[in-house]
């Protein structure tokens, strides 16, 4: 599935670090900045929460409610929340649903070995639930500013 700009964003619920929840659903009325990424505590996955991080004060200022997504458990986030002081929710979508409805399960190369892993990815979901802003095979660096100045445009 293929999501674009325009499009309705899929509702979702799925649980968070310190056993909440989390609903698309329960958020409308606030932008949502949703990211995917592959896993807690590795290199470039530590970099990007970090650049959300650090620019969570920015987001804020535009309403927007920062959301990281993997296939990690909750209490993976939870250690990797702690470890790196992220201040927003992550939450686990592990029986990869939301991964397949958002279009960010795919078959993935390397090293020559084909397997199935979560491409790096952020949808800008505004107030009514609908797609601002669709970012596939995201590169980290200059990404938390290229969404922060689509946020600040809604």
């Amino acid at each position: 599935m293929t999501l674009n700009v325009g499009d309705k964003a899929p509702d979702f619920t799925m649980p968070t670090d310190g056993n909440g929840t989390v609903s698309l659903s329960k958020l409308k009325g606030k932008p949502v900045v949703l990211y995917f990424y592959p896993k807690d505590d590795t290199t470039g996955c530590t970099a990007e929460a970090c650049g959300f991080r650090d620019s969570l004060p920015d987001y804020s200022a535009t309403g927007a409610v920062v959301i990281g997504v993997s296939k990690d458990s909750v209490a993976s986030h939870d250690r990797f929340k702690k470890k790196h002081g992220l201040p927003f929710t992550l939450a686990s979508d592990d029986t990869g649903e939301v991964c397949e409805k958002y279009g960010v399960w795919v078959e993935k190369s390397m090293y020559g070995r084909k397997y199935m892993g979560i491409d790096r990815s952020t949808f800008l979901i505004d107030k009514d639930g609908v797609l601002r802003g669709v970012w596939h095979k995201v590169k980290v660096g200059g990404h938390v500013a290229e969404v922060l100045k689509a946020a600040k445009a809604l």
